[in-house]
């Protein structure tokens, strides 16, 4: 396996092929202060109770600047899922903030811009990491989804390379 391979994989993100969110949300509560604040910028656009019943089942979320190692391209709501239900044995948020929202309703899409907080469980080292979420919404879902992020940020945290300067 690639060094590059294995650190997408090593953010604790599996890859399973599930559908559904069988085991509960208890296993993305490393993730519930993302998920606040995405919803708080969806809201009165998107329904659901929960960050994944806003996105549509067939939704297509692309990884436009990411990690190596991480999926470029996702499809459909239980591979969402899938890939986000490890994410606490790596990363745990403690807080997110600085929304911004940017509504266009001619295109139905929404520009939401967000940092998260937290800590790499390994290391121990902060986690802080700028986002960018580029949101197609159709029908009061999120139908297609556009994320760019920080990958310095990630390696910073989770201790790579080792000989961080």
């Amino acid at each position: 396996m690639s060094l590059d391979l294995s650190l997408g994989l090593s953010l604790g993100l599996s890859l399973g092929l599930s559908t559904g969110l069988s085991t509960g949300l208890t296993d993305f509560a490393a993730l519930d202060p993302f998920f606040r604040i995405v919803q708080e910028g969806l809201a009165g656009l998107v329904d659901g109770d929960h960050f994944f019943d806003l996105l549509a089942e067939d939704v297509v979320v692309e990884y436009v600047v990411s990690v190596p190692g991480y999926p470029r391209r996702v499809r459909g709501r239980g591979a969402v899922a899938d890939l986000y239900r490890g994410y606490g044995d790596v990363m745990v948020l403690h807080s997110a903030d600085g929304p911004a929202v940017h509504r266009d309703p001619g295109t139905s899409v929404v520009v939401l811009e967000y940092a998260v907080h937290g800590r790499a469980v390994r290391t121990g080292r902060a986690y802080d990491n700028h986002f960018v979420s580029v949101i197609t919404v159709k029908d009061r879902k999120g139908a297609h989804w556009r994320d760019y992020l920080d990958p310095v940020a990630v390696f910073r945290a989770v201790g790579r390379p080792a000989n961080d300067h």
